[in-house]
């Protein structure tokens, strides 16, 4: 099955069950700050639709994305194919990465598994990729690790995690955008971003309200849904 992103700008295949890319995928995309030239490794990719959404938004870069289903990662090259973006997609385990991906990028990014302990779905290629296994800290540490010194590392995440999520990151060079539904109702996703060896003290953000009372996006969310528009992180001054 075939979904459009950034009003079609991004066209995926995915597979009709299991997890499937959203809203997620887009704004985690939009708050990678990348510029031309620039390598980026996507942990987790999926079929690519991060990688691919940022491709479109910042042309010129390198993206390299490393799933461990190897039939995600076969459509994931396909996706890139058909968008004609400069994206390679290795299947491998994030833990234990292809020696030449052993190395360091100016961006690394994830959305990756953020339920805990808890009831996982019947559908195993959901669960596998909803269910963390007490492996979150590890996955925020090995981004850090392949970010290079002065890169940028970023991940979404459920908001009820976010403590977690900085525990397992540096004290310093770390910014939190939340992202609300509504206005007056508490996130359900935070956008975390870690500058690598930057001392700037930590940086709750304003974030984003995604929807209008009557449900309809906000002229803000629409501008990174729709138009490709970045999401301002920088405003951290990281």
């Amino acid at each position: 099955m075939s979904d459009t992103f950034l009003d079609g700008r991004v066209r995926v295949t995915q597979p009709d069950s299991g997890f499937r890319a959203g809203l997620d995928a887009v704004m985690l995309a939009a708050s990678v700050p990348a510029k031309s030239g620039q390598a980026c490794l996507e942990l987790g990719s999926g079929v690519g639709t991060v990688s691919l959404c940022l491709a479109a938004r910042v042309p010129g870069i390198v993206v390299t994305g490393v799933e461990q289903d190897a039939e995600l990662a076969r459509l994931a090259q396909d996706n890139a194919a058909a968008n004609g973006a400069d994206a390679r997609f290795v299947a491998a385990d994030i833990f234990a990465l292809p020696s030449e991906l052993k190395r360091d990028f100016d961006h690394v990014f994830c959305n990756p598994p953020f339920h805990g302990e808890g009831q996982p779905s019947p559908d195993a290629a959901r669960a596998a990729a909803l269910m963390d296994g007490g492996a979150l800290r590890d996955w925020l540490k090995l981004g850090l690790q392949r970010t290079v010194s002065g890169g940028f590392f970023t991940a979404i995440l459920r908001a009820d995690r976010l403590n977690e999520a900085l525990a397992a990151l540096p004290e310093r060079g770390v910014c939190a955008f939340p992202l609300w539904p509504h206005a007056g109702e508490a996130p359900k996703r935070v956008i975390v971003q870690a500058r690598k060896g930057s001392l700037a003290p930590f940086a709750l953000l304003p974030g984003l309200v995604l929807h209008r009372e009557n449900g309809d996006w906000t002229d803000e969310s629409a501008a990174v849904l729709r138009r490709g528009e970045p999401l301002a992180l920088l405003e951290a001054r990281l």
